[in-house]
C-alpha cells in the first residue's frame, strides 16, 4: 500500500530523528525472517538501549543523505532493518550480531558510527567490543590498583609494629 505525502514526510522526519540522536546506524537484510525473529530483535536492542526498525530503503536513503553522510551501493537494496544505537554502540551491535547468529535470514550489510561507513565485518568487529559498563568497570580496577596497592604498601610497617607489640605484650602477660 502507498503512503500518503503527508505519511512519508512523517516517517522521514522519525528517519531523521532517529539518525540525529544515534551515535551508530547498523544496517541488516532480513529477508525470510519471522516477525517473531524481528520482536525479539528489537525487544533485544531495546535493552541494549537502541531501536531496531524495518526501513522503507528510498525514505531511509533520503534520510542519510539528509544526515550527510554517504550511500554506498547495495546497503538499501531489498529488505532493510535498521539498528540506532543510541547510548552503547557495542551494545547494540552485540545484541544484533547474537540475534544474527540464532536467525539465518539477517544478514549485517554494513553500517554507519558517526560519519564513518562501516563496513559488515567492521559491525561484527565492533559487537565484539566490551558493553560501555564493563569498560567502565575495567577503568575503575585500572585506575583502583595502584591506590590499592599504595594503601596495602603503607599499612604494613603499622600492621608489623603492632603485631610485635602485641607479641610482646602476650609475652610479658604470660611471664
Amino acid at each position: 500500500m502507498a503512503l500518503s505525502k503527508e505519511r512519508k514526510e512523517e516517517v522521514l522526519a522519525q528517519y531523521n530523528d532517529w539518525m540525529s540522536r544515534s551515535e551508530a546506524l547498523i544496517l541488516l537484510a532480513y529477508k525470510g525472517a519471522s516477525v517473531q525473529d524481528m520482536e525479539e530483535a528489537r525487544a533485544k536492542v531495546r535493552e541494549s538501549g537502541g531501536e531496531f526498525h524495518v526501513v522503507q530503503n528510498r525514505l531511509a536513503k533520503l534520510a542519510i543523505k539528509a544526515n550527510d553522510l554517504e550511500v554506498p551501493e547495495g546497503y538499501f537494496e531489498n529488505s532493510t532493518a535498521i539498528g540506532f544505537a543510541f547510548e552503547d554502540v557495542a551494545s547494540t551491535a552485540k545484541a544484533l550480531a547474537d540475534t544474527a547468529k540464532e536467525v539465518e535470514a539477517f544478514e549485517f550489510k554494513g553500517g554507519y558510527m558517526g560519519a564513518e561507513l562501516l563496513s559488515p565485518e567492521q559491525v561484527v568487529a565492533l559487537s565484539k567490543l566490551p558493553s560501555l559498563p564493563e569498560m567502565r568497570a575495567k577503568l575503575l580496577g585500572t585506575i583502583q590498583a595502584p591506590m590499592s596497592q599504595l594503601v596495602r604498601t603503607l599499612a604494613e610497617p603499622a600492621r608489623g609494629l603492632a603485631a610485635v607489640i602485641k607479641a610482646y605484650s602476650e609475652e610479658s602477660a604470660a611471664a
